[in-house]
């Protein structure tokens, strides 16, 4: 992740998923399943067309009904089936970046690493010890989330083969 934030400062989760890099990446290229699989996502209100091109939008609402904050995720860059890196915002919180690295892990598996940390806003009072174990357990369950639906898709695809 250099280049994007300096790497003590990152949250790092690993997650091997049992589904090629291709059907994890129709996940993450799908912006209406964002609020699946991203913990604290509550509904997506709008996917910009060229979803996941650099640039493009999800516009997204987070928290808990009814003290909902509508905000969106931005793309700063994509590699199909291989890297995704967000600029997610949470404002009054703040913004982050977030990069989800694809890497292929045997037949028919994928080696998802998920590195996050802010980049602007309160929440950058924070220590990076302090922000890295608040992340922590949530990237876990994300990955958790988006290794249901991976696997869910690559069983669907499997089944429908000849």
């Amino acid at each position: 992740m250099s280049g994007t934030f300096p790497e003590r400062t990152v949250a790092t989760v690993r997650r091997t998923i049992a589904a090629p890099p291709e059907d994890v990446w129709s996940v993450l290229a799908d912006g209406w399943s964002f609020a699946v699989w991203v913990v604290g996502a509550c509904r997506v209100r709008n996917v910009d067309p060229d979803w996941p091109d650099p640039g493009e939008a999800i516009h997204h609402s987070f928290g808990i009904w009814p003290a909902l904050v509508n905000d969106d995720t931005v793309v700063v860059s994509a590699e199909p089936a291989r890297e995704l890196v967000l600029r997610a915002k949470a404002w009054p919180a703040g913004e982050a970046v977030v990069r989800l690295e694809l890497t292929p892990d045997g037949p028919g598996a994928t080696l998802v690493t998920i590195q996050e940390d802010a980049t602007a806003g309160p929440v950058l009072l924070l220590p990076a010890p302090l922000r890295r174990l608040a992340l922590h357990p949530r990237n876990v369950e994300t990955l958790r989330r988006l290794a249901f639906l991976a696997e869910g898709r690559h069983r669907e695809r499997l089944q429908r083969r000849p």
